[in-house]
């Protein structure tokens, strides 16, 4: 039987081929022509880039936040040519943490950077990003606390903290690196060598400002529309867009944009509810979605949505953003100091996942979600109550605890009577 050469060859396949290989390694079924000896490179077309993988769902090439525990629950990873939006948290800690992780991540896989921000210089935001951890300081990092450092190491394993045995190693390399995510260090900053390295492009918008502001008839503020010229000039000159290939190695384009949508940008969505600027902001994430859509770049956002006045901005900004997170902090909440939540420091909301060539997207099943930021690391559990604390806890915390698992779902236990999906 004559065997095919496809892109999906599986394990039986591949064996038919070694054994219908000649001495001379010449198959039966060998191309004749210049192709023949790059069969494969159709299949790698998409995996070749550095920091990226394609989607097992539906084959979109993917890119990491920069924490492997939100790539799982957005379904793998970042999709390019697609928009995250990070809803704020109050006082805009820990939406700045994962704005830095998207972009150390970025710097690891030698990925080109486009910052942009009205509060912050982008070169000392660059300054900030969190340190990689490599091998030697990850198991420095975990051990340091629980055990030892003269323990032998038959014992190591034994007095580790279960939970960190199941984190993957950190690869050695983290410049030559291809790993899929990685994870950093919050209470180091990158190497400055790494920073050298790395290529970025930088948009600061009061340097942007003139003197004698020309006003052009445009719906658009004057910073958005400053933005976008940036970042198109970006993408077409440096072959992003596909329209002038880059002449080397194909790249990532990643663009972070800061507390878009605040008075900073001169956008007034914040100030009132019957804005004057209403559209703008709209209109420029709908002309951002086009730039990005046929350009090998992603992009992540973060807003300040709760202090946008109109619940109506607020829908649009969600619609036109094809993945949706959202940070609600305890700090200077009644949560902070409650019992239930000690463990914890605030929860993460998947807003929505996009659902790609579609004209609707994904709600994420789990709901229990919360976060905390730990000596070193920002993790990503699942939310879990304790089911009493004895007479230390108030009537009223305990009346919390059953609204909490009302609203959170099942992941928490639904002893409080919330509903499961055979009730009628």
């Amino acid at each position: 039987m004559a065997a095919v050469a496809t892109c999906g060859t599986g394990v039986g396949s591949t064996g038919s081929i070694v054994a219908a290989t000649s001495k001379n390694n010449v198959t039966s079924f060998q191309r004749k022509g210049p192709r023949a000896s790059g069969t494969d490179s159709g299949c790698s077309r998409l995996v070749s880039i550095a920091g990226t993988r394609p989607s097992v769902r539906n084959g979109q090439l993917l890119v990491s936040t920069g924490l492997p525990a939100l790539d799982q629950l957005l379904g793998g990873g970042l999709a390019v040519g697609t928009v995250l939006l990070i809803e704020e948290d109050k006082y805009n800690i820990y939406s700045s943490l994962l704005f830095k992780y998207f972009l150390a991540e970025g710097i690891i896989n030698g990925h080109t950077l486009l910052v942009a921000s009205a509060k912050e210089d982008p070169a000392d935001i660059l300054q900030e990003l969190p340190a990689p951890l490599l091998d030697d300081n990850y198991k420095k990092d975990f051990d340091e606390d629980v055990c030892n450092h003269q323990t032998p190491d038959s014992n190591i394993k034994m007095k580790i903290a279960w939970r960190y045995q199941l984190l993957p190693k950190i690869e050695s390399g983290p410049v030559s690196s291809s790993r899929f995510g990685h994870y950093y260090d919050a209470s180091k900053r990158m190497p400055q060598e790494l920073i050298e390295a790395s290529k970025w492009h930088g948009f600061f918008f009061p340097e942007k400002l003139s003197s004698t502001l020309n006003i052009e008839p445009c719906s658009l503020t004057h910073g958005y529309r400053k933005l976008l010229q940036f970042i198109q000039k970006v993408i077409y000159e440096e072959g992003f867009d596909g329209s002038n290939p880059q002449k080397k190695q194909k790249n990532i384009l990643r663009i972070g944009i800061q507390n878009l949508g605040s008075p900073l940008w001169g956008d007034d969505i914040c100030c009132t509810e019957n804005c004057d600027n209403s559209h703008s902001l709209t209109k420029f994430l709908y002309v951002l979605r086009g730039l990005l859509r046929t350009s090998l770049s992603a992009c992540i956002i973060t807003m300040p949505t709760h202090l946008i006045q109109s619940k109506a901005i607020i829908a649009r900004v969600t619609n036109l953003s094809d993945t949706v997170v959202g940070l609600e902090s305890f700090i200077g909440s009644e949560r902070e100091t409650n019992p239930l939540y000690k463990d914890y420091h605030g929860l993460i909301h998947i807003r929505q996942i996009p659902r790609l060539n579609n004209l609707i997207y994904d709600v994420s099943d789990v709901k229990d979600l919360a976060f905390k930021l730990k000596r070193k690391l920002f993790t990503i559990e699942r939310l879990h109550l304790p089911p009493d604390l004895s007479d230390t806890v108030s009537r009223s915390s305990k009346q919390d605890l059953a609204e909490s698992s009302k609203l959170l779902g099942p992941g928490c236990g639904m002893m409080a009577g919330g509903k499961q999906h055979l009730d009628f």
